[in-house]
């Protein structure tokens, strides 16, 4: 009843301070109140706010005290969904009463309706085949997914994080970082997926992501060194199949979305290792612990099924448990910040807000690396302070010398029109290493027949071969498979005629009686 008073005062009040002449925001002040809630008293009439005073009854009693938290939730982030405003009071209140997610539902729909919070609109649903379940520990699914998470301040934080999945039981890991998935991170992080499920599938369902292969040749999948090496050790089977493909790997593209929506929407970024810990308490208590909407069953209950089929954990390999280098953003200028000194960059490092590097500080030395460890510069070490640790390098202009050293291979080539095109696709896949690929083209064609560099050209054309070094190779090995031809066909020629010349000529050796009277 206490309550009921004080909200008819507060509609009065209002609208007495509206007539005075006072706008939203300053009534708001003078009550105590935010300007939204204001704004939400002025709407109704008399008779209207008696008829949503009388609403307040049918709410559910035992979520009554939660009531202000949600109204203030919902007006902050009024995109997030009553599934999560049920893991927010869960995560906030130990006391919560258990109460059915469909009681959590009507009451988030009731504070929604009473103060006008609309909830974005969805986009239109995708369709999806229904496929039969997979045998427990067969098989399991990879993704990666990014966010742009609010902070403290006004701005955001973009966080990217891998998602692994059991295709039965519908366990689900999530880890997250703050820089771009490199090779060696998606092993590390599939050996925490790992261990959380308490052991390893048959088989792992990819999208062909560049951090895991280098290429694909008509169906052929070819790996990085490091992923081939790791599936090679741990012996799981990966099967690639293309991007955004529901009937391959709609589960994990389903977590991916439900991340996203459930545990990321509306989440403040206040540091890795403490968004890393709550993501694990979310999947205890809702990503792994609700009933999935599926298969109508608890992912946790159903794992500890699953669990008996999985394969024993195998240690991670030594070879990728190395140093871990600390990271540094790369500034628009092409420099890092370090030790109160600006070090410089290779023209083009910069590629977003999102570029970072790795760094090695020895004796007299700092080596930056980017962010698969390939060196990209070594500065000499400054003990000043406020000084750009230069390479002139990093500045000159080449854009000239580059254009003369791209006609100057193009010469190299009968075809002008077939070099062209390879050499511009050499730009567009490894930009920052054309000068390197034109010059091993302007050391090693010369000297050699054109018949064997237009085989070579033709054949890299053909499998999408953009690395000079390869196509070197692959000029040679047809030179010497034309040698060896040529050899043969020289010796068959040679033995034949010396078998002619010989049959005419040959005298066979004679013996002495008396050697063959020794004997007998």
């Amino acid at each position: 009843m206490v309550k009921r008073q004080k909200k008819v005062i507060m509609w009065y009040k209002i609208k007495e301070l509206e007539k005075a002449g006072l706008n939203k925001t300053q009534i708001g002040k003078e009550i105590g109140i935010h300007r939204k809630t204001v704004r939400g008293y002025l709407r109704l009439s008399e008779e209207e706010f008696y008829k949503k005073l009388e609403e307040v009854k049918l709410l559910p009693k035992k979520l009554q005290e939660y009531y202000e938290y949600v109204r203030e939730l919902l007006e902050r982030y009024p995109y997030i969904s009553a599934s999560q405003v049920e893991d927010r009071l869960k995560e906030n209140y130990s006391k919560l009463p258990q109460v059915h997610s469909k009681t959590v539902y009507n009451f988030v729909e009731s504070i929604r309706k009473r103060h006008d919070i609309k909830k974005q609109k969805d986009k239109a649903p995708r369709q999806y085949e229904k496929l039969a379940e997979t045998e427990y520990g067969e098989y399991g699914q990879v993704d990666f997914g990014e966010y742009q998470m609010l902070t403290q301040g006004s701005g955001r934080k973009k966080i990217h994080f891998f998602v692994m999945v059991l295709s039965r039981s519908r366990q689900k890991y999530v880890y997250f970082q703050t820089v771009p998935f490199t090779t060696k991170a998606v092993v590390k992080a599939h050996e925490r997926g790992f261990r959380y499920f308490g052991g390893q599938v048959e088989k792992i369902i990819y999208d062909q992501d560049r951090v895991l292969i280098v290429e694909e040749n008509l169906g052929d999948i070819i790996l990085t060194q490091e992923f081939r090496s790791y599936i090679d050790e741990i012996g799981y089977k990966p099967i690639f199949c293309r991007k955004s493909d529901p009937e391959s790997k709609g589960k994990v593209e389903n977590v991916i979305k439900y991340i996203k929506n459930n545990f990321l929407r509306g989440r403040i970024y206040i540091g890795e290792e403490e968004l890393n810990r709550s993501a694990l308490m979310w999947l205890e208590r809702t990503g792994n612990g609700k009933e999935h909407a599926g298969t109508k069953k608890i992912p946790n209950e159903e794992w500890e099924i699953e669990r008996k089929y999985l394969r024993p954990l195998k240690p991670m390999p030594t070879n990728f448990e190395d140093e871990k280098l600390p990271i540094y953003k790369v500034r628009k200028d092409n420099t890092i910040s370090y030790k109160s000194n600006f070090y410089t960059l290779p023209q083009g490092t910069y590629k977003g807000s999102e570029t970072w590097v790795l760094l090695k500080e020895t004796e007299d030395k700092v080596r930056i690396y980017d962010i698969n460890k390939d060196l990209l510069t070594i500065h000499q070490k400054s003990y000043e302070r406020g000084k750009t640790v230069r390479n002139t390098d990093h500045t000159r202009d080449k854009s000239q010398s580059m254009t003369v050293l791209k006609e100057n291979v193009l010469q190299m080539f009968s075809d002008k029109i077939k070099g062209r095109v390879y050499i511009e696709q050499v730009e567009k896949e490894k930009p920052r290493y054309l000068r390197d690929n034109l010059l091993v083209m302007q050391k090693h064609l010369p000297g050699n027949e054109m018949q064997y560099i237009m085989q070579a050209l033709d054949f890299c054309l053909e499998n999408g071969v953009y690395n000079s070094m390869r196509m070197i190779e692959i000029m040679k090995h047809y030179k010497k498979e034309a040698e060896k031809e040529k050899k043969v066909y020289e010796v068959i020629s040679d033995n034949a005629a010396k078998t002619y010349y010989d049959a005419e000529l040959y005298t066979p050796q004679k013996s002495k009686l008396s050697i063959y009277e020794t004997i007998l």
